[in-house]
């Protein structure tokens, strides 16, 4: 039973503390970190921005990616989504008895590449394990704080009448990817998770413009669900345009085979920006000139009247309401 995860990995005793300094203090060394004390002290100054989250994705490796690089990107991700430049994380792992330590190394290995390609350090974290059953192998918990840039005001309730909207990146491939892991699903085209940092695009975002007004990562319940929460947040309306969304073919496919609609399909590596008309260009250029917004598009706009609605000019010319999304379309996707 060498080879796999035991009850006694979470005892706090001789085991427990193998495990982290083999697994996890060895992926992440840094100096925070190597004094394995119950808290990390930093120095920051400035304006903070703090974030958490928990990841439960199933299957725990899939296509572009695992639950660990999931749980960097996605902590980084909603960091700068406030405009902030990420720098620390802790990261929470409670894991199932049995789970081979091979596959938890190999998630340990992803958490530390994700975190240097993101320009962040895990500065502190835990280890729990619990009994067979108990919980799907691996369930990961994150906090993660940044630095505000002077005179960025980011927020969802910032978007004003005639304000742009900018959409990074093709939708639904994260969601998509994980569902034909799970369910044996098979392309012509090999189809991958989105999973990325996007604290660098944010950054060259702010460069071109720093009067940005919303930003927002369309997880679960995907491009529908964000468009109506920031309507809704700064009371506005928002109209976009179908032809005008980028969707791979291979997503709308699987989208038509299940009965899906990729607006409500979730993202891990795309970005709605809500930016002053005045700038739109310029930040749509400086998108499309990173690796993660090649395919940016400026997708619509926002309107004063019928605050909170989100409608949409289809491609055959009709007008439909984008509601927020009800229930859960794709279960365990982050």
């Amino acid at each position: 039973m060498k080879d796999k995860i035991l009850l006694a990995h979470g005892s706090g005793g001789k085991l427990a503390h193998e495990l982290v300094e083999k697994s996890f203090v060895k992926a992440f060394s840094n100096p925070f970190l190597a004094k394995l004390d119950d808290s990390a002290v930093i120095d920051i100054s400035g304006r903070l921005a703090f974030t958490t989250d928990s990841y439960v994705v199933s299957p725990i490796f899939f296509p572009g990616g695992d639950i660990g690089k999931l749980a960097v990107f996605g902590t980084v991700n909603d960091l700068a989504m406030s405009g902030a430049h990420p720098l620390y994380l802790s990261l929470s792992f409670i894991i199932e008895e049995g789970l081979p330590l091979d596959e938890l190394n190999q998630i340990v290995n992803s958490v530390q590449k994700a975190a240097q390609e993101a320009g962040v350090e895990i500065v502190t974290g835990d280890t729990k394990v619990v009994n067979r059953g108990s919980a799907d192998r691996l369930f990961i918990n994150t906090a993660g704080v940044g630095i505000i840039p002077d005179g960025v005001d980011i927020s969802g309730s910032n978007a004003r009448p005639g304000d742009k909207v900018l959409l990074s990146g093709t939708i639904g491939d994260h969601g998509i990817a994980v569902l034909s892991q799970r369910e044996g699903l098979r392309f012509s085209t090999k189809l991958e998770s989105d999973c990325a940092p996007l604290n660098s695009l944010v950054a060259e975002m702010l460069n071109a413009s720093p009067n940005i007004h919303c930003l927002r990562d369309p997880t679960r319940g995907g491009l529908a669900t964000s468009l109506n929460e920031l309507a809704k947040q700064s009371k506005v309306s928002i109209r976009i345009e179908e032809e005008k969304i980028p969707v791979r073919e291979e997503v709308l496919a699987a989208c038509e085979m299940l009965g899906f609609d990729p607006l409500y399909v979730a993202n891990e590596g795309k970005l709605v920006a809500i930016v002053p008309p005045e700038d739109a260009d310029k930040v749509l250029g400086a998108m499309r000139g990173s690796h993660y917004g090649k395919s940016a598009a400026i997708i619509g706009e926002v309107r004063a009247e019928h605050p909170g609605r989100v409608a949409m000019k289809t491609c055959l010319g009709a007008s439909r309401i984008v509601d927020m999304l009800v229930g859960d379309l794709l279960p365990r996707i982050c």
